[in-house]
């Protein structure tokens, strides 16, 4: 027997083989496309080997690299599975040639039947019934003429073909002439023999097929009969065994002569002969001979309980002699059924449908529930475009028919795919079928099958259309999952209720533009939010109201013309889709939730509930609608940090007396705002970095304004949950929806309220109450209460909008110590809220604060207020704390390429001075008074970072510092911030070092790049969740190039780079016992770091770099000089910067091509023509900022 057998296939029979294998104690050899680097077959074989990119010419049918692995691999043997080279008479002499063995016939038995005319003289020798047909045809004459003599209807065939590649059905004259050249072209292009020939057509024919297993040496046994009728496009859809509806002699006839044929060729190994059956007559045909295994061979095996793929390597290694013995002790039992699954969209002609896969689970299969599922997928894995479609087999086996069926109704019931478009539901739609429950069905019989499933398929996509609910996910914000969720809440509340569903149904969120959908079921909507154009088949709709939609009927929805930028459509029984950490919420940016972590995309499919009650056409009156404008009031409360500590009094009667712009380069992370700057109260923030707004990092409330440097942020529902800058005023949870409205362009106001108004006014925007305009508060604190521990520590409690609190520990410092304080509440204040539910929704550490996400319905302010301070005052002593502390080594790829490219994007769209542009590393150098960039290589790899926080940006990244203060580099933070970072970009801002989890914005100064810190769909040895790091552990880097972290990255996600993880711990005496040996050289370090930090300090302030003016980013709303006549000016739907200019001047354009794309709110806009014409003017450049109306191109008619 084999000790190694090479699999030269993928997917599902990869792994079926490879099971085989394995209960054989034989090796398993997987090879793969890098497309199938994810495939459940690289992870199960005791081997995989990369075959590189492409399709399959250039991996899984590109021989040289097969025999190359085999040969390193030291394989003996080799199973082809079925297609690709598995019927390749030249692969098969190929390793006959090698020496090794071919699981499957001889490549003389292959060749014999591998043309299908051929195959038709074999079995006439053989005295197999055939379809009237004629021989090869060498023109389209002779086929016409052989046509009359067989008569109408014929089949049009490829001799060479396979899979129904080169098949036409040909009812006349006409019809045969249309399809000659076009089948003779694809019979060449794709099996190199443009050979065709003729069959008689027989209308409602069957399919039923025999499996049979010949030993070489003249004997052969049929194992039964496969029905496999259904089919689209000769495609097999449901297969099953035995063929229903045969009586005891045609079944007798038809294993009969199939085992006369093979027998009389002396075959070997697996094999079907096919058969073409005509019910009315009860007669059957030869069709072809297939030399490899069958896709459908399961439902065999599971009938006679024999495995096909054992007995294939047994021939292979030793022919068999007992063939007959091991039939004859074989007993037919029961009824089996598969169905295929495929990647494919039943709405567009079954095209194939490539993406992520965002929840696969099947259902308990075992060997004693009639249950079995062969596939390559699972939740997570990337379906390629470049391959087959089939995801899986279901396959049942039941003691008859009629159980079979309802048992594989109940599989696919329970089963569930979603991210691509799949044929789950239509084939339980055949299943339930009646001419299919009473055996009845033919070849042709799909063709005419009606399938509406409730679904709604996506025409246009519209700008960005993401699937939300309503509340998110508010409870992971210590490890850095924003909330995500609806960013007008009151309106998606609003209409969900108007359609009759609860609050929290997930709906679809459209930005500026909307999408085009097509419904397949009746329903009913709502569109909410701020006025959008509806039309339904032609047909004006109104905004807020419900609207029935019968099936087949199309719903455009238009574009936000100037006022409010996200309208809401809310389906009755909501949008059916998997929860992702609790949530159907996309968070676009961590790739999860909603529609496989993504906007919608042409050709998607979203699952809705059967309308099963109609409701009448409501509409909500305009009074209680939300006021959508373009100037605003936004009602904050203050803090939690302000005057005097960081801001000015100045600063704070600024913010709230000024009026903002909303800037372009907004989006669901954050509202940018243009208006005054600053004055600061403090020149930096010391550790925390250069600028005043530098703070050690705190966790962020939501809808919190962040100064970045002197640029204003409000964080947005996919904001950070943990930063480093200060924030003095934060929104109130009524105002919230607010934010979802903010347009390019808008103009707003902070108004200060009482928290206790806030409060209320959150309990009524619940209710679904519009909040009106609330007194302001002129007399401000953001501190709620501060008081002091026995051992002097003092703590202050800040507010953070009405729904969060601030507890900070100490000064403004970097101390370890403090850390351990906050530990210590945390543990205290979990176990309060384990004990009393409710009240306390999330705790989030930063450096030196514990966040506390509250509920004040259930726990009121001074209630919390008085537990946080009684908790504190119980804190123990710190003397001898001990905390599990691992030491997880990292791969760091040093001043990445991913680095460049963020700096590069940085200089051209946010800021071309910037005093650490074009080379961080250099700046980190000179900040810190380092000889070389290469000192600043030695620090980082010689440091050990303790992991103070998770989140900071996003996802489980660390914010972390060098446990030995003689290796903190201290740098500033981009001031603004980057709108775009490499996920896993290293870098450095105050004393802090963090791991971007994930792409979007952020502001430290890059070193490099290392593996991911989240794992977004699989649990791995170090990935028990889905973030990879916990609080206290200890970071160390090592150095990789640029090419090892790229494939490091391809194989840490997959459990396939093994990470070196130390346990341990921390301890708090030990370090302070290192800390007061080494003073001296610790005060020496720090001074010498402080005269670096001011010297560049100084030279920012004599080149004018100390602060940055964002006004000028904002756009002109002068608009440009008068069109010329009989011209049309093509105008921005947004302010924005143009990305791309797509035309020039003189340029031929049709109505509807893009001319330019404009970045605007983190989106990319086409500006299309709106008429056919020539190109007369290009008015603004790419890089060029617009305003909302502003003329970019006049357009001359034709």
């Amino acid at each position: 027997m084999f000790k190694k057998v090479l699999i030269a296939n993928r997917g599902a029979i990869a792994c079926r083989i490879i099971r085989t294998l394995r209960a054989m104690n034989i090796a398993s050899v997987a090879v793969y496309a890098e497309a199938d680097a994810d495939s459940l077959h690289v992870r199960m074989a005791d081997e995989s080997w990369s075959l590189g990119d492409g399709g399959a010419a250039q991996t899984y049918i590109n021989q040289d690299k097969l025999f190359d692995i085999i040969e390193r691999s030291g394989a003996e043997a080799v199973h082809p599975g079925y297609g690709f080279l598995s019927e390749n008479t030249g692969f098969a002499r190929r390793c006959e040639f090698s020496g090794l063995r071919f699981i499957g016939p001889d490549a003389s038995s292959m060749e014999a039947f591998a043309l299908k005319h051929r195959a038709r003289a074999l079995a006439e020798q053989h005295g197999l019934p055939l379809v009237p047909g004629s021989g090869l045809l060498s023109s389209l004459d002779e086929a016409l003429s052989a046509a009359e003599a067989i008569g109408y209807p014929v089949m049009l065939k490829s001799s060479a073909g396979g899979g129904g590649i080169g098949m036409q059905a040909c009812d006349n004259a006409k019809v045969l002439t249309q399809a000659f050249d076009a089948v003779v072209r694809l019979s060449q292009n794709n099996f190199s023999d443009g050979s065709v020939f003729l069959e008689k057509f027989i209308d409602r024919a069957r399919h039923v097929e025999v499996q049979v297993f010949g030993d070489g040496q003249g004997q052969a046994v049929a194992l039964g009969e496969r029905d496999c009728s259904l089919q689209r496009r000769h495609q097999k859809v449901i297969e099953e065994t035995p063929a229903p509806g045969l009586s005891d002699a045609t079944r007798k006839a038809l294993h009969e002569t199939a085992t006369r044929l093979l027998a009389g060729v002396n075959y070997a190994n697996a094999g079907t002969v096919e058969f073409i059956y005509d019910a009315a007559t009860e007669k059957f045909y030869f069709l072809e001979v297939n030399t490899r295994l069958q896709v459908e061979h399961g439902v065999t095996e599971e009938v006679f309980g024999v495995d096909l793929v054992a007995w294939m390597i047994e021939q292979a290694a030793s022919p068999m002699t007992d063939l007959l013995q091991r039939r004859a002790a074989l007993k037919p039992s029961g009824h089996a059924i598969q169905a295929r699954i495929y990647a494919e969209n039943p709405l567009r002609q079954f095209q194939p449908s490539a993406g992520l896969l965002s929840e696969v689970v099947w259902p308990q299969a075992r060997s004693d529930n009639g249950l079995r599922i062969d596939t390559w997928v699972e939740t997570g894995v990337e379906v390629s475009s470049f391959f087959d479609p089939m995801l899986a087999k279901v396959i049942v086996r039941a003691d008859d028919r009629a159980q079979a069926i309802n048992k594989l109704d109940d599989a696919l019931a329970e089963t569930r795919l979603y991210g691509v478009a799949s044929n789950l539901e239509y084939n339980r739609a055949l299943l339930q079928d009646p001419v299919f429950g009473a055996g009845q069905m033919y070849t042709a019989y799909l063709s005419g099958f009606a399938f509406r499933p409730p679904a709604i398929e996506v025409l246009m996509p519209g700008t960005l259309s993401t699937i939300q609910d309503l509340n998110g996910r508010p409870d992971l914000w210590e490890v850095g999952v924003p909330p995500s969720g609806a960013f007008d809440g009151l309106s998606f509340m609003l209409g969900n209720r108007l359609i009759g569903n609860d609050d929290d149904c997930a709906g679809l969120e459209i930005t500026i533009n909307g999408p085009s959908l097509r419904f397949h079921v009746a329903a009913q909507v709502v569109v909410a939010g701020a006025d959008i154009g509806i039309d339904l088949d032609g047909e004006s709709q109104a905004m807020w109201t419900v609207i029935s939609i019968a099936a087949g009927q199309t719903l455009a929805l238009g574009s936000i013309p100037k006022i409010g930028a996200r309208a809401y459509l809310l389906i009755r029984g909501g949008l059916q889709c998997p929860e992702y950490l609790g949530s159907r919420a996309t968070f676009t940016l961590g790739q999860f939730g909603g529609h496989a972590g993504r906007a919608l995309r042409m050709g998607d499919v979203l699952k809705i509930c059967p309308l099963v009650r109609t409701l009448p056409p409501l509409s909500l009156p305009i009074e209680q609608r939300p006021k959508i404008c373009n100037r605003w009031e936004l009602h904050v409360t203050y803090g939690p940090h302000g005057a005097p500590d960081f801001f000015t009094q100045n600063d704070i009667e600024r913010l709230f007396d000024s009026e903002w712009e909303v800037h372009f380069n907004s989006s669901r992370t954050g509202i940018r705002l243009i208006g005054p700057k600053p004055e600061w109260a403090r020149e930096t923030g010391g550790e925390a970095g250069m600028h005043p707004s530098n703070i050690h990092d705190n966790a962020y409330a939501f809808g919190t304004v962040d100064f970045t440097g002197d640029m204003p942020v409000i964080l947005g529902p996919d904001g950070p949950s943990l930063g480093g800058f200060v924030c003095p005023a934060t929104v109130i949870s009524a105002d919230l929806w607010k934010l979802g409205q903010l347009r390019a362009g808008d103009k707003l106001r902070f108004v200060p309220v009482a928290m206790t108004d806030a409060q209320e006014a959150g309990l009524r925007a619940h209710a679904g109450e519009r909040t009106e305009s609330l007194s302001r508060v002129e007399a401000l604190t953001c501190i709620l209460r501060d008081f002091k521990l026995s051992d002097g520590l003092s703590i202050s409690v800040r507010a953070a909008g009405d729904r969060f609190v601030l507890v900070e520990f100490g000064d403004q410092v970097l101390d370890l110590e403090l850390r351990f304080q906050v530990a210590a509440l945390h543990q205290m204040m979990e176990a309060h809220r384990s004990r009393e539910a409710g009240g306390l929704r999330d705790l989030t550490p930063g450096i030196r604060s514990l966040q506390i996400h509250y509920d004040p319905e259930r726990l009121p302010l001074n209630e919390l207020l008085t537990l946080v301070e009684q908790a504190c005052n119980r804190l123990e002593a710190l003397d001898d704390v001990r905390v599990p502390s691992r030491i997880v080594h990292l791969p760091l790829s040093w001043n990445d390429e991913a680095c460049h490219e963020a700096v590069r994007k940085y200089t051209q769209s946010v800021r071309a001075d910037a005093p650490w542009c074009p080379d961080n590393i250099e700046f980190i150098r000179r900040i810190n008074g380092l000889e070389s960039v290469q000192a600043v290589r030695d620090i980082v790899f010689s440091a050990e970072y303790v992991v103070m926080g998770l989140g900071d940006v996003y996802l489980g990244a660390p914010v972390a510092t060098p446990v030995d203060p003689r290796l903190r580099l201290v740098t500033t933070k981009y001031n603004p911030a980057r709108t775009w970072t490499a996920e896993n970009s290293v870098g450095i801002g105050g004393a802090y070092l963090c791991v971007y989890g994930m792409e979007g914005p952020g502001g430290y100064q890059f070193v490099g790049r290392t593996l991911q810190m989240w794992n977004r769909y699989r649990q791995t040895e170090v990935f028990e969740k889905p973030w990879l790091l916990r609080f206290f552990d200890r970071i160390r880097f090592y150095p990789v190039s640029h090419e090892e972290l790229t494939n490091i990255r391809r194989d840490f996600p997959r459990g396939r780079y093994p990470l070196r993880i130390e346990e341990g711990e921390f301890s708090l005496a030990e370090h302070r016992q290192f800390m007061q040996a080494n003073a001296d050289s610790i005060g020496v370090f720090q001074q010498k770091r402080q005269q670096a930090f001011d010297a560049e300090l100084q030279r920012w302030r004599d080149r004018g770099q100390l602060r940055f003016d964002a006004s000028h980013q904002a756009g002109s709303e002068q608009l440009d000089d008068a069109v010329p006549e009989g011209c049309i000016a093509v105008q921005s739907h947004a302010a924005g910067n143009i990305w791309k200019v797509l035309v020039e001047p003189g340029q031929d354009v049709k109505a509807g091509d893009t001319l330019m794309i404009l970045e605007s709110m983190k989106m990319e806009i086409g500006i299309d023509s709106p008429a056919t014409g020539k190109v007369h003017a290009v008015l603004k450049s790419e890089n060029s900022q617009v305003a909302s109306g502003q003329a970019l191109m006049i357009i001359e008619p034709a």
